[in-house]
């Protein structure tokens, strides 16, 4: 574990340099842990891969005792399974009206639709870190078959519920946004619920999912459910 001070009112604490699962579930451990103590002086945690940066009030707590509480966190041992969290069924439909580069993908992979949409729905994703957007979960856990480069131009605006992949990742964009991963399918489900103050994010460091595929009559069914 190595400790930074990154500003004045935050300490980065870092487990590794790559993404590792057990680097992450060092992060979420002590993310969790961090996270129950409800400490007045710390204002706010950002998990990511394998780091996890720490915002204090700086009137009210110094570095040197930061680091010692991070590090008594730090030193308890993580336990198997203890990163687990919910797992979700995420339903997707894969019509190329929703996936504009599912094309793109294919050729660029050697796959057939049928055989793309396989791979990507058979593995069992985690949810690192949630960034960019409200919501949008960093996963990992996509077939390397799967990776393709990010558009040479980002799109000035992505379709909410867009599910995309960049480079050796893939994601969801919970809202309409600008974006430069390739498209290849849309979920009905609402990631980002700001009318849900208490849990506005469906997913949360941790957690697991799976894409289910779906055809265009049970996206339309879903599209109107209330989740």
């Amino acid at each position: 574990m190595e400790l930074i001070a990154s500003s004045d009112h935050s300490l980065l604490v870092r487990f590794g340099s790559s993404i590792d699962t057990a680097a992450h579930a060092q992060t979420l451990a002590l993310f969790r842990a961090l996270n129950g103590l409800h400490d007045p002086r710390i204002r706010n945690l950002h998990p990511a891969y394998a780091s996890l940066q720490v915002d204090f009030d700086p009137l009210a707590c110094q570095h040197a005792e930061m680091e010692e509480l991070v590090s008594g966190l730090a030193s308890r041992p993580v336990t198997k399974g203890s990163a687990a969290g919910r797992t979700h069924e995420i339903p997707v439909c894969y019509e190329p009206e929703f996936g504009e580069d599912l094309e793109d993908v294919c050729k660029h992979t050697g796959l057939s639709r049928a055989e793309l949409i396989a791979a990507h729905t058979a593995p069992e994703y985690i949810v690192y870190f949630l960034g960019f957007s409200p919501g949008f979960a960093y996963l990992g856990g996509l077939p390397a078959i799967l990776a393709v480069p990010r558009l040479p131009t980002p799109r000035r605006s992505v379709p909410v519920g867009s599910v995309a992949i960049g480079g050796e990742q893939t994601g969801v964009y919970p809202i309409a946004s600008p974006g430069g991963w390739r498209l290849i399918g849309r979920t009905p489900v609402p990631l980002f619920r700001p009318d849900n103050r208490e849990h506005p994010m469906l997913f949360e460091p941790g957690d697991a999912l799976r894409f289910v595929n779906i055809d265009r009559a049970r996206y339309e069914e879903l599209l109107h459910a209330k989740f």
